[in-house]
């Protein structure tokens, strides 16, 4: 049974998304990410731990919104907050930095922030597979620049490996698609 404290985070993070969109060509809502990072986790992962299922609605919110740490503390303590923390990518930082820093803070998180990590790369991933993001034009520079993107996630994941096999699988399978795996 969903708690009244999960649906108020899912409340929280609809909210904060509201006028945010995906970069597909639908030009999706962007909280069905969160939601579908969340749902990966239960369905998929078996995950069935409160506090990393309300963190992977939140993961994106003090990134991409103007929610902050504190916000999440007075919200929803400091357990979920901590694993928000810890998927935050600093967005001070030069893209490529943060990029960067994925990959060398990947095998340093904490198992339920991998876990967090490994759905939401698999949402992507998935996405990607099958949408063209606004502003990524139709050539060959748009196929180098999916396929760095590929390269990049499989570099992050693999820092994540040993979390959760059924993730890993899942992430296997379109890393043996894009033949980046035997």
């Amino acid at each position: 049974m969903t708690s009244a404290r999960f649906m108020k985070c899912l409340q929280y993070a609809a909210q904060q998304h509201r006028n945010q969109r995906r970069k597909d060509p639908q030009e999706t809502p962007y909280i069905n990410h969160p939601i579908n990072v969340s749902t990966i986790l239960a369905t998929e992962a078996g995950i069935d731990d409160e506090a990393v299922l309300m963190a992977a609605l939140l993961h994106d919110v003090v990134e991409d919104t103007d929610a902050t740490f504190a916000d999440l503390e007075r919200l929803f303590g400091d357990d979920i907050t901590g694993l928000v923390r810890e998927v935050t990518d600093d967005k001070s930082l030069e893209k490529m930095e943060r990029k960067r820093l994925q990959i060398v803070n990947a095998p340093k998180a904490s198992r339920r922030a991998k876990l967090i990590k490994l759905a939401d790369k698999l949402d992507n991933l998935r996405d990607l597979q099958v949408n063209t993001p606004t502003g990524w034009t139709e050539n060959l520079q748009l196929q180098e620049r999916r396929e760095a993107y590929f390269v990049w996630a499989q570099r992050v994941v693999d820092g994540l490996r040993g979390t959760n096999a059924a993730l890993e699988e899942q992430l296997d399978h379109i890393f043996r698609q894009r033949q980046l795996l035997d």
